[in-house]
């Protein structure tokens, strides 16, 4: 992914010039590690309401983060709240659209999960929550970003707009 400086500590705000905008990597991190707590909760207890619940709220999370970029997810507020002012601000910042991308597909992966396991099909519910767990535990472990690397493969083999 390009990097970048930011020259604001407090936010994930666009720089100028930058529509996408730009994100911390080790909120991305703190955010990816949330997310692999709150998705092994629900495996474990899948086919529970509680399950439910959870792989809803997940949803949610990742649905704020398509929409309104990952800088603005609850997860972004516990790391800018909590622990950037314990770590400083970042050294270096990534393009916002690749993790945003990443969002997306975690997204489609707990609807997939939450509409299976409304419907009571325990089995597709728990593969689904198990691929979304393994790309955020992979990401919050070793900061690969799978997503993100779906992204930019993507943008390298399709065609450039005109």
């Amino acid at each position: 992914m390009s990097l970048s400086s930011s020259s604001d500590p407090r936010t994930s705000a666009s720089p100028a010039g930058s529509p996408a905008g730009q994100v911390d990597p080790r909120g991305q991190r703190f955010a990816a590690a949330i997310t692999s707590v709150v998705l092994a909760i629900a495996l474990v207890a899948v086919g529970t309401p509680f399950a439910t619940v959870l792989i809803a709220l997940q949803a949610l999370v990742f649905a704020l983060g398509v929409l309104a970029g990952p800088s603005r997810t609850p997860y972004a507020a516990l790391f800018v709240r909590f622990v950037r002012p314990r770590i400083g601000a970042p050294s270096e910042t990534e393009d916002a659209r690749p993790p945003r991308f990443a969002q997306s597909v975690g997204l489609v992966f707990t609807l997939i999960a939450l509409v299976a396991a409304v419907a009571g099909v325990v089995p597709v519910a728990a593969v689904a929550v198990g691929f979304a767990l393994a790309a955020a535990l992979l990401n919050a472990v070793t900061g690969f970003c799978l997503g993100c690397e779906m992204y930019l493969i993507i943008r390298r083999v399709a065609p450039a707009r005109a």
